[in-house]
C-alpha cells in the first residue's frame, strides 16, 4: 500500500501546484456566498423592475425572503458547480496519456488498479472539500441573516446531491479510460447525464435514476421524505461501483 500512498501524495501535490485546488475552493466559497446574497437582494431587484412589470400588466406583491429562499438558490447553483468540477477534472487521466507520464510510473512497478483508485480518491476528496465548503458557507450566512430551523432534512438533502457528485466522478473515471482527450471525457459524462435526464421524464422510472437526487430540495420543504429516495440511492451507488469496476477492467487492458 506504500506505492498507493505515494501516488496519492504525488497527485495531491500536483493538484496544489496546478492551482486546481485553490481555484475550486475559491469558486465553492463564491457559490456559498452567492446563494444568500441573491436571496437578500431579490426584493430590491423586484422593486427595481416593478415599473417595467407594471407596464406589462403585472403587479408585484410583498416578497418574503428567508432561509428557504437561500437554500433554493443553493440547489439551483449546485449543478453549475458540478459542471465546473467535471470540466476541471476531465483531464485527470487524459493529461497523463498526452504527457506520457503513466508509462514511466507503470514500468516502475505500480499496479494499474492503484492508478484508478488513487485518481478516484483524489477526486472524491476534492469534491468533498468543495461541496461541503459551499454548504457550510451558505449555512453560516443563512444562520446570520435568517433561521435555518425552518428547513427540514437540511444536511440529508445536501448529502443526496453530494452522492450525485460521486456518481459523476465515477463517470469521469470511466470516460477517462475510454477516451484519450478531456473533450471526450466531457462529452461522455454529458451524454450519459442527458440520457438519464431524458429518461427521468418518464414518471414510472424517474425514482430509480441518479438525477432524482438533484431534486432533494423537496426534502427541505417536507414535500418528500427520505424513504422516497432509497431506490435512487441504491441505484446510484450500484452504478457508481460498476463504473469504477469497468474503469479498472478497461484501464488494465489499455495500451499506451
Amino acid at each position: 500500500m506504500k506505492s498507493l500512498y505515494a501516488f496519492v501524495k504525488k497527485e495531491s501535490l500536483e493538484l496544489i501546484r496546478s492551482g486546481k485546488l485553490v481555484l475550486l475552493v475559491i469558486i465553492s466559497c463564491l457559490f456559498g456566498i452567492m446563494n444568500p446574497f441573491i436571496a437578500k437582494i431579490t426584493p430590491w431587484l423586484m422593486e427595481m423592475m416593478s415599473d417595467q412589470l407594471a407596464e406589462s400588466g403585472m403587479s408585484i406583491t410583498t416578497i418574503k425572503v428567508d432561509a428557504i429562499t437561500s437554500w433554493t438558490q443553493f440547489y439551483k447553483n449546485v449543478p453549475l458547480l458540478l459542471i465546473i468540477f467535471v470540466i476541471i477534472m476531465s483531464g485527470i487521466l487524459t493529461n497523463e496519456y498526452q504527457k506520457g507520464t503513466l508509462i514511466n510510473i507503470l514500468t516502475k512497478g505500480l499496479e494499474r488498479w492503484k492508478v484508478i483508485i488513487a485518481k478516484a480518491m483524489i477526486m472524491i476528496g476534492l469534491w468533498t472539500i468543495c461541496y461541503w465548503l459551499c454548504f457550510v458557507v451558505t449555512y453560516l450566512y443563512n444562520l446570520y441573516f435568517w433561521d435555518n430551523q425552518i428547513v427540514s432534512h437540511m444536511v440529508l438533502g445536501a448529502s443526496y446531491v453530494y452522492l450525485f457528485g460521486i456518481w459523476l466522478i465515477a463517470l469521469i473515471l470511466l470516460g477517462s479510460t475510454l477516451f484519450r482527450t478531456s473533450y471526450g471525457v466531457i462529452g461522455f459524462v454529458g451524454g450519459v447525464f442527458m440520457i438519464v435526464y431524458i429518461l427521468s421524464m418518464v414518471p414510472q422510472i424517474q425514482e430509480y435514476l441518479p438525477s432524482q437526487l438533484l431534486n432533494s430540495m423537496s426534502l427541505l420543504l417536507s414535500t418528500t421524505y427520505p424513504s422516497d429516495y432509497l431506490a435512487t440511492i441504491l441505484i446510484t451507488l450500484l452504478t457508481s461501483i460498476m463504473s469504477i469496476g469497468l474503469s479498472l477492467v478497461i484501464f488494465n487492458k489499455k495500451a499506451f
